[in-house]
């Protein structure tokens, strides 16, 4: 039998025309790469309940205005098959910085422009925001 998918929930959190990203290290899928704060979904936990967990986990933050952009499905190797759920959201203090608080799992925490991304970043994601997603919020007129 096959691996089963993996979930994650990803949360883009926006600080002006920043969005933060960790470098994550190698005992973790994508090792090596900057990705966005998050992890595993817990059973019954909402998307929403495992980004602000997840977030408050890693960084310390809290998070407001969490809501759902997209999913996305990536088959990464003969045995990891991750379904990866993208959320917004914005920080309930914005003078508060974020702490590293999984060195295990990541060597820190970064603000960057989406102009000015850091590299390599995670495959998955590079790949969305290659293709033109853009995780800020646009004025509909």
């Amino acid at each position: 039998m096959s691996p089963a998918p993996e979930i994650g929930v990803a949360v883009f959190i926006l600080k002006n025309d920043q969005i933060l990203f960790g470098r994550r290290r190698s005992s973790s899928i994508g090792a090596y790469t900057y990705a966005l704060p998050g992890g595993h979904l817990e059973f019954g936990e909402s998307f929403e309940e495992c980004a602000a967990r997840e977030v408050k986990e890693e960084t310390g933050l809290e998070i407001k205005n969490i809501e759902f952009l997209t999913a996305n499905s990536f088959v990464l190797s003969d045995k990891v098959h991750l379904v990866a759920v993208f959320m917004r959201a914005h920080l309930s203090d914005p003078e508060k910085a974020p702490q590293n608080l999984e060195p295990d799992k990541c060597e820190g925490w970064v603000w960057h422009d989406l102009k000015n991304l850091p590299e390599p970043m995670f495959g998955p994601l590079r790949k969305m925001l290659d293709d033109g997603f853009n995780p800020f919020p646009t004025e509909s007129k």
